[in-house]
């Protein structure tokens, strides 16, 4: 009996570290379906950080990571979505705010807040890191200055 529940134990530890993204589908800021389980970065790492608008702490991170993100992708490859959980009649202003920051991140809308819900999204900032396997290696809540540094190293 005591082996058995260690088995399980330990299998559910493997699957919450080998976790792969769920099948949801979104819009981008150009109305475009994306699928979420297939976001996929040939073999390289993805980020994907859930923002709002009106989130002071989720501007700062984006700011901040918009400074390294060139380094980081020629570093590693890595792609970046953000995720707006702005509800729907919010939404019209995240393409404002995105093109007027210069942000070069692929932008996802969750206005119903399915793919927040799905991932365990209690507040924001929240950001996780997917491996080239389509893992999720780190996840991160809130936003401190130089979080950034503690990201590059799960990108490596």
């Amino acid at each position: 009996m005591k082996r058995i529940i260690i088995s399980l134990l330990l299998s559910l530890m493997v699957g919450q570290c080998m976790a792969v993204l769920p099948d949801v589908t979104l819009r981008d800021i150009d109305g475009n379906s994306v699928s979420v389980a297939s976001l996929s970065n040939t073999g390289k790492p993805v980020i994907i950080s859930f923002f709002a608008t009106w989130c002071k702490p989720c501007m700062r991170e984006l700011a901040a990571m918009n400074e390294v993100y060139a380094d980081w992708q020629e570093e590693t490859g890595v792609e970046m979505y953000i995720v707006s959980v702005d509800q729907a009649q919010d939404s019209h202003k995240v393409k404002p705010l995105v093109n007027g920051n210069g942000w070069e991140y692929h932008v996802l809308l969750d206005p119903n807040g399915t793919f927040k819900r799905v991932m365990n999204v209690q507040s924001i900032p929240h950001l996780f890191v997917i491996d080239s396997k389509g893992k999720i290696v780190y996840n991160h809540v809130g936003y401190s200055e130089g979080d950034e540094q503690e990201v590059r190293t799960y990108l490596r």
